[in-house]
């Protein structure tokens, strides 16, 4: 349970006057010791507004990419407009001596709009499908190996559309 300041104070003052034990008085209070003597603690340190509610949460993410790091990878990809972000992740590295995942770079390509799609040539693919059974499929920049069943090209190709984002089925040619 979460006391406000007030009430906080009121419990030390009580515990100071008390003509009981600091342990025995917590006791009967319900307070557990270590929670009391750190608010006295607090108390002594920084008087009445070193009772005041601190956040639990912490002031900053352990892991968390600075953001100037951030700033250099996006002028990265905008310098290196042909990279993935799996090589721009590892050029990153190279030239900056600092590891940045391919998720990472991802998550801060996205979060810019910098995640483009290429167009996919469908030439031969009636033929490579009735073949393998597999196709390459295109999402949010990366190619997926994605088994689909060799039937005829056009109805591949529907499927294929169908199962991606329509960014991505925009830019795919139709087949003849």
């Amino acid at each position: 349970m979460r006391y406000p300041a007030s009430e906080k104070l009121e419990i030390i003052r009580l515990v100071e006057e008390s003509h009981l034990s600091a342990r025995l008085t917590l006791a009967k209070l319900g307070i557990p010791r270590t929670t009391f003597y750190r608010w006295y603690d607090r108390f002594l340190q920084r008087g009445e507004a070193g009772l005041q509610d601190q956040s639990p949460r912490p002031k900053h993410v352990w892991n968390r990419i600075p953001d100037a790091v951030r700033r250099k990878v996006v002028k990265l990809a905008l310098k290196e407009t042909e990279l993935s972000p799996r090589e721009l992740a590892v050029t990153f590295t190279d030239r900056e001596s600092y590891f940045v995942s391919e998720a990472s770079t991802y998550r801060i390509l996205k979060a810019h709009d910098l995640i483009t799609v290429t167009k996919v040539h469908l030439t031969g693919l009636k033929h490579a499908a009735q073949k393998t059974g597999l196709v390459d499929v295109l999402r949010e920049g990366n190619i997926v190996h994605q088994p689909f069943p060799a039937s005829d090209g056009k109805a591949l190709v529907k499927k294929m559309k169908a199962s991606m984002p329509t960014k991505c089925a925009s830019q795919l040619p139709e087949l003849q």
